[in-house]
């Protein structure tokens, strides 16, 4: 009977102990989104810089391997799509066809 007792009591604290520990969970979390969100830079560009793409594996010459380039270009930065997203051209101003992303590209500096 005793025992009995001391699960349901167990039982109520059961919610209260998940609720505290949710408390917890999204305090952290929020916490590493600050800490994270203080030490990454953003990669904007604008129309007219110039950039270097970073060579994919699908894109690298083939028996390259490690020692293939990992940058190529420079390219010109011809149109921004939004914020992040952008369209290439080669420095003779020919197009390329489609959009890439920031993350893809390195500032070139002459």
């Amino acid at each position: 009977k005793q025992n009995d007792v001391l699960l349901r009591v167990e039982l109520d604290l059961l919610e209260e102990r998940r609720e505290q520990s949710q408390l917890r969970i999204a305090s952290y979390q929020r916490r590493t989104a600050r800490y994270y969100n203080s030490r990454v830079k953003g990669r904007h560009f604008e129309v007219g810089d110039l950039v270097l793409r970073r060579v994919l594996p699908n894109n690298k010459e083939h028996g390259a391997g490690v020692f293939g380039p990992s940058w190529e270009g420079p390219y010109v930065i011809n149109d921004v799509i939004r914020p992040g997203t952008y369209h290439l051209a080669r420095i003779s101003g020919q197009k390329i066809e489609h959009a890439w992303n920031a993350e893809q590209f390195r500032r070139y500096y002459q």
